[in-house]
């Protein structure tokens, strides 16, 4: 039997570790193409407010996921029509969706929300599950999530099989590594990207909808909050692979997990340091894998048929 507080503490760590690894899995979808993705916490960004906007208007959570599924897709369409057909440079593509997703999101919610900070939504009950939830503190860490914990555990493993145990994956990591190569045998390297960026964008704005459906329940300017810029540290730590993306993004929601903690216990330092916690772990995990994680080969080169 695991203590209350312990309890509580796995708990409030799987809710905010859900956003980090959608966003960070969907970004890992774009980078083994060889799209970089920076634009993560555009998308994240992106995905709260639309999921807050329809669920608000509407009354419908659920109507709230699918709309913010098709927008976050079609984000990821502009960041694969800026980077694949025109060839921008792609850190630039994903910075300044980043900037165009907290203006136009930061514009609308004054409008829709009055200010966007107090507007209460519809919220995504859990599902329990019979039996495995009365399992003494275990049972309300694994058993008494909502639909996008169980979600999130089937995206990482039929991640996994698809990526290295079938062809998609084989193709997929093949246009990432050497998109010359796999041209010549027939794949065509624009639609792969295409499509790998728009899963991104996809995966990514279902994080931003647990933001604000599930673990605040309301939209706030800026609630991202870097969470995007973090899941690209989780990407990077976990190796470009699912499984290790997200334990690192567990660890970095672990982190911020504990420094809510602290904070609850009225600890003698400063809140400052406390916030930054999260992001200094996630530069310290960085620093520690400088030269020994190495990204897909043809990440963030552009292809063209002349090259």
């Amino acid at each position: 039997m695991l203590p209350d507080f312990l309890t509580d503490y796995l708990v409030a760590t799987v809710r905010l570790t859900v956003p980090l690894a959608f966003a960070a899995i969907g970004g890992m979808y774009s980078e083994r193409s060889g799209v970089l993705n920076i634009a993560l916490e555009g998308m994240l960004l992106t995905g709260a407010f639309t999921s807050a906007a329809i669920a608000f208007y509407t009354g419908n959570p659920w109507l709230g996921i699918i709309v913010t599924a098709i927008v976050g897709g079609i984000v990821g369409l502009l960041h694969g029509f800026l980077c694949v057909s025109l060839g921008v440079n792609q850190l630039v593509s994903g910075l300044a969706i980043n900037l165009v997703a907290a203006g136009l999101t930061s514009f609308w919610a004054r409008i829709i929300f009055a200010g966007g900070s107090n507007e209460q939504l519809p919220s995504i009950p859990p599902l329990i599950i019979p039996y495995l939830a009365n399992i003494p503190g275990l049972g309300k860490v694994l058993f008494q999530q909502d639909i996008f914990v169980y979600l999130l555990l089937f995206l990482i493993a039929a991640t996994t099989y698809l990526l290295f145990n079938s062809s998609i994956g084989l193709t997929l990591r093949a246009v990432g590594e050497y998109p010359q190569a796999a041209a010549s045998t027939g794949i065509s390297v624009v639609k792969v990207r295409y499509l790998a960026v728009i899963i991104s964008g996809c995966l990514a704005s279902l994080g931003g909808a647990y933001l604000s459906l599930v673990q605040v329940k309301y939209f706030a300017e800026g609630m991202s909050a870097g969470k995007g810029f973090i899941a690209i540290a989780a990407l990077i730590f976990g190796r470009w692979h699912p499984i290790g993306t997200a334990l690192a993004s567990l660890l970095f929601g672990a982190t911020e997990a504990l420094q809510l903690r602290i904070q609850a216990l009225g600890a003698n330092i400063p809140y400052q340091f406390l916030i930054m916690l999260p992001y200094a772990i996630a530069l310290l995990a960085l620093v520690g894998l400088a030269g020994k994680s190495a990204p897909p080969a043809a990440l963030g080169i552009h292809y063209s048929r002349k090259n």
